[in-house]
């Protein structure tokens, strides 16, 4: 049986420990916080900072099979770059392409530089789509429709035109010299550009090239999740993470079959094979709902889970799984699949009725 160890016990991590479970391996668990959100879900949980205790990591990594960053701190990703040779097992992850993708004013530099299509930088007219240079997009991103409001943005934000449609995302895992492009998911979004919601979309050519040729380029060795707007303009690339992501992993799973985890093991041992034909083809809703006054589950993005202080399985059926995530607002993240959408959409009634019986939660 293989042994991951996760650097990083939130959703990311997550997310990973997640699919390391489906895959039958060990998660092992390292956060410097002792009430990590995936702490209790793990199979072993070590608390501290790699970048102060770097030899107990560095111990850790003789019994494993892999380690995996699944964090966004920047000073715990650029150490374990620094030491990344001083570990007994792969580290499963592109630093390099880490560096451009955390770097929104690079990744925009390197669309043009292969020429994908992107928002225009800096239009002569509102409405204007802000976002930071180097958080999650969701953070701090914004719609401005007065010219006026500029003066009054922070130093640094990116300033693009807005581009009506659809967020669409990929993910893409790499050996250096082969490039699986994996399965295209529709992000759902609620007011703050957070995501709230996950569900497969249909192979889509002219996604997947573009994708393909944002990781060749980079000679990408691991994994990178690529995200755009798909609307009248046709697609346009907002952004590239090349890290493990959350959310879209699980539906990736349920509907193609392929578990990312396992895929990215293969990056760094016998290799990626291009992917033409999915293993799968069913339909998955992944949602979050939060618990609110009398009962109500309101739709919430992922920021809300990272309020939790435990997260973890709270019911399991064919189909259906259920995992609560424990706060001062509880958040049930509903994963529902099946072969077609019509059978989903009914175990997602009777997933509502579960918690409508054990919470009195509106269904």
């Amino acid at each position: 049986m293989k042994t991951i160890c996760l650097v990083g016990g939130k959703l990311q991590g997550f997310e990973a420990a997640y699919l390391s479970k489906k895959a039958g391996m060990n998660v092992i668990v390292v956060d410097k916080n002792f009430q990590a959100l995936i702490r209790n879900y793990a199979d072993e949980f070590h608390c501290f900072d790699v970048t102060k205790e770097p030899e107990k990591l560095f111990e850790i990594s003789k019994r494993v099979d892999a380690l995996l960053p699944v964090n966004e701190n920047l000073e715990c990703i650029e150490f374990l770059s620094s030491v990344k040779d001083n570990f007994s097992c792969p580290v499963l992850f592109d630093f390099e392409a880490y560096w451009i993708s955390r770097d929104k004013k690079k990744s925009k530099e390197y669309f043009a530089s292969i020429g994908v299509p992107t928002p225009r930088d800096k239009p002569l007219e509102p409405p204007y789509f802000v976002k930071p240079p180097c958080e999650s997009s969701s953070v701090g991103a914004r719609i401005i429709y007065d010219k006026g409001e500029l003066k009054d943005l922070e130093p640094g934000m990116l300033i693009e035109e807005y581009v009506e449609g659809e967020v669409v995302s990929l993910e893409v895992i790499g050996d250096g010299n082969r490039f699986a492009v994996v399965k295209e998911t529709l992000i759902h979004i609620d007011r703050s550009y957070d995501c709230h919601m996950v569900t497969p979309l249909p192979f889509d050519p002219s996604f997947r090239e573009i994708s393909y040729a944002l990781a060749a380029n980079l000679s990408l060795k691991g994994i990178m999740d690529v995200e755009a707007i798909s609307g009248p303009k046709g697609l346009k690339v907002i952004e590239i993470d090349a890290r493990f992501p959350s959310q879209t992993p699980t539906a990736v799973y349920y509907s193609s079959g392929i578990n990312l985890i396992e895929l990215l093991f293969r990056a760094f041992g016998e290799g990626v094979k291009e992917i033409e034909t999915l293993p799968e083809n069913k339909y998955c809703i992944y949602e979050h709902l939060m618990l609110g006054e009398k009962g109500a589950l309101i739709p919430v993005g992922e920021q809300a889970l990272s309020m939790g202080n435990d997260y973890g399985k709270y019911h399991e059926e064919p189909g259906i799984e259920i995992f609560l995530c424990k706060g001062e607002n509880p958040v049930f993240t509903l994963v529902f699949w099946g072969k077609d959408m019509e059978e989903v959409d009914e175990r997602k009634k009777k997933g509502l009725l579960i918690l409508k019986e054990n919470f009195g939660a509106a269904a």
